[in-house]
């Protein structure tokens, strides 16, 4: 990389010396025979979990995998998911976690981009990589099926050395490379060095994790959001719970029937499980700490969860990418709910305008941060890499977030929108998510999002876009009459549409590209 962007995160007066590998390797020696990983009715030991680990790690080497070399997988949530991903560590690899979500030219450009010594790929998602796998030049393995373009897994695995090879790790050493689950375009690859998963651990003991955890993970292995409970389980020397599939019901059960003790979920799952009828009924009162983050956790869902659902509620706001990140404990402040928090420690976040100068207190602008975690940089990619770093005065990398915020008297930062999702109409700047608030205060909705559309008069305009509750008898015309009462002339909506559903990704995030696109694909570009 461009010397230029050394990027230099600020890690506090205590340097880090031992890598999440070193922590995983010494909790096995220490507890062999405590869970480490359990799936369904599968439950792996730490000590059968560091053997498996490093028979994957040995199984890499074998086939020419070499230290910082990419290594992607395909998969379910599962514990050969889990496996996988430590063993590909302990082989001195990076972890390339591919989103389900992708699309097959997608998976081809990512694959090609990371120059995948291997891949391992689950049956149910086989056909997207179907058309192109067997012609890239890459050891290929089945994790759950028997095909004759990939090598068997299990079979592999069992037949491998089980003794730790004890590759030498540095904290500049690449630790996973995640990619934006785009469908077109050029995959942009994010990537950590164990020195930012290392600076993540910080949290581990106060948070709990190393205190006989029980963390329940129901969104993909492929996603940052998942990671960030994953890893510091397993560095806390506790007990990871999969679910390859998240259902609201089937994750009240499990967290009854395991104990769960902590967790990480999105919004639309908090909602969802809010949502099951018979939620209160369950036995919940072994959860000690419940995470939030990837999108803002609306103040009515966290109110409803402090209110029904036992332990603590913490929000997270940040990036796959790192930089500032902030925290919102939200039965300490149940005042601020609106918010996502305070800059988290070590952690400096500011707001700028479209210059790059700092805005006034309390006024709205883009928030760049800095702090312990911030990626090594897009993978092979200078450019983007510079495009992304704003600088201070004294010259110290922040990364610019795309969101738009701003802080209020206490310090609390409030998120505006997206900046790509800022609706510019007539010259005036309007934010969808103070129009989507209003239309999520209806009863009668349960959903919504508002789009830019093209208009003739204004340039673009904002529409709604609603899913409304089981029963509910109001059209879009008299649902836009209420919603627009209540917004300032220049803000109100030009159209609402009733939708069944809106398209999400795999970690809730509504999919606003995918809305946009039917307006705007015969617009001159």
């Amino acid at each position: 990389m461009n010397t230029d962007l050394k990027i230099d995160p600020p890690l506090g007066e205590m340097p880090l010396t031992e890598t999440v590998i070193a922590r995983i390797r010494s909790n096995a020696a220490a507890h062999p025979e405590k869970l480490a990983l359990v799936c369904g009715a599968q439950r792996v030991t730490w000590g059968a979990f560091d053997l498996r680990t490093n028979a994957v790690a040995n199984l890499l080497l074998g086939v020419g995998v070499q230290k910082g070399d990419n290594v992607a997988i395909l998969s379910a949530n599962s514990i050969p998911y889990a496996e996988l991903f430590i063993g590909i560590l302990k082989a001195g690899a990076c972890v390339t976690p591919l989103s389900s979500m992708a699309s097959p030219e997608a998976l081809k450009k990512m694959l090609v981009d990371c120059g995948a010594k291997a891949v391992f790929v689950a049956e149910q998602y086989a056909p997207l990589v179907e058309g192109f796998v067997a012609d890239l030049p890459l050891r290929r393995f089945s994790i759950d099926f028997e095909h004759s373009d990939y090598a068997e897994f299990e079979t592999a695995v069992r037949a491998e050395d089980t003794t730790d090879p004890d590759i030498p790790l540095e904290m500049s050493d690449a630790f996973n490379l995640i990619y934006s689950s785009g469908t077109t375009g050029t995959p942009k690859g994010i990537l950590h060095n164990h020195q930012m998963r290392a600076a993540q651990m910080e949290r581990v003991s106060p948070n709990g994790y190393d205190d006989n955890a029980r963390t329940l993970i129901s969104t993909p292995l492929y996603s940052n959001t998942t990671i960030v409970a994953f890893i510091p389980t397993l560095f806390g020397g506790s007990t990871v719970h999969l679910m390859p599939k998240f259902e609201a019901r089937g994750y009240l059960e499990i967290v009854e029937r395991e104990a769960i003790t902590h967790t990480m979920l999105v919004p639309v799952q908090y909602k969802r499980i809010m949502d099951v009828a018979d939620f209160d009924s369950f036995d919940l009162s072994s959860m000690r700490i419940k995470f939030s983050t990837s999108a803002p956790l609306r103040a009515d869902v966290k109110a409803d969860v402090l209110a029904r659902f036992p332990g603590k509620l913490i929000e997270y706001y940040g990036l796959t990418e790192g930089g500032g990140v902030s925290v919102l404990v939200a039965d300490e402040h149940p005042d601020k709910l609106h918010t996502v928090g305070r800059p988290a420690p070590n952690n400096d976040i500011r707001l700028i305008d479209p210059q790059g100068r700092e805005v006034p207190q309390g006024e709205v602008g883009e928030i760049v941060g800095r702090g312990p975690t911030m990626m090594a940089g897009y993978f092979g990619r200078d450019d983007l890499t510079a495009d992304y770093i704003w600088r201070n005065a004294e010259g110290d990398v922040y990364f610019r977030s795309g969101d738009m915020g701003s802080f209020d008297a206490d310090g609390f930062l409030v998120l505006s929108d997206r900046k790509k999702d800022m609706i510019i109409s007539g010259g005036l700047n309007i934010f969808a998510n103070d129009l989507e608030l209003v239309l999520l205060d209806d009863a009668d909705v349960t959903d919504a999002a508002v789009i830019g559309i093209p208009s003739a008069d204004w340039g673009e305009t904002p529409l709604g876009l609603v899913v409304l509750r089981d029963g509910a008898t109001r059209g879009a015309d008299e649902l836009m009459t209420t919603a627009n009462a209540r917004l300032g002339k220049s803000h109100r909506l030009s159209a609402l549409e009733i939708r069944d559903h809106l398209p999400r990704s795999t970690i809730g995030k509504i999919l606003k590209k995918d809305l946009r696109a039917p307006y705007w694909e015969k617009e001159p570009t």
